[in-house]
């Protein structure tokens, strides 16, 4: 089965912020390129940290309310380091997270759920910046449409992979929801037909109506 890789999802044109630039450029860039974040790079073009709207609003956090009505929030130390910060190396989310243009979406959206980041800048072997992938990027593989998805499942996952054994399955997809039904020569089989059925990219969900002929193995 082939699977998407990040370097097939992600935007290669990087809008990216040198570490010296200055807050209102910061602002400017983003406004410019209708972007939420650009990745800070150094002399090498090697990603540093990643800022964002949110690190930017932090400036306007630590000040006051000229109306009175709220308070200043409490600051820990380093979010006043980032309120009181001028270039985009004092502002942005260091260190950069990063991911690897051979990654699979599963590898790239696992370490954004870890790390808790919306978007990922993809280096090549030298750390050196090749795009950026975000959370919309990875979703776009739900987008396939279903005769894709049913001929993958069809072709690579009952015909070549488990062979005659899987050869009275049949599949339909609606709107990435595979059903499968048949039946299938041993009880052991079922989950592992669910279970590669799931890997395909772009399926939403499995649901299996299968019979089998036996308990052995």
């Amino acid at each position: 089965m082939h699977h998407r890789t990040v370097g097939e999802l992600m935007t290669r044109n990087v809008v990216r912020a040198r570490r010296d630039m200055p807050f209102k450029e910061i602002v400017k860039l983003l406004g410019d390129n209708d972007v939420s974040a650009v990745p800070v790079v150094d002399e090498l073009d090697r990603p540093m940290g990643v800022v964002s709207e949110a690190d930017l609003l932090r400036k306007s956090t630590g000040q006051s309310d000229p109306s009175g009505r709220s308070p200043i929030p409490h600051l820990e130390a380093w979010e006043r380091a980032k309120a009181e910060g001028t270039r985009a190396e004092e502002l942005m989310s260091a260190p950069a997270v990063c991911a690897r243009p051979e990654w699979t979406v599963v590898e790239a959206a696992r370490l954004m759920a870890v790390q808790n980041v919306k978007r990922l800048p993809v280096v090549d072997e030298t750390d050196r910046l090749q795009g950026i992938v975000s959370r919309g990027d990875l979703l776009r593989i739900f987008l396939r449409r279903d005769d894709a998805i049913r001929d993958e499942i069809t072709g690579d996952v009952l015909r070549r992979t488990l062979g005659p054994a899987a050869s009275q399955v049949t599949v339909e997809v609606h709107e990435g929801r595979v059903t499968l039904a048949g039946t299938v020569g041993i009880k052991l089989l079922i989950p592992v037909i669910e279970r590669l059925c799931r890997s395909v990219d772009g399926v939403v969900s499995v649901s299996e109506h299968l019979a089998h002929r036996t308990d052995e193995s």
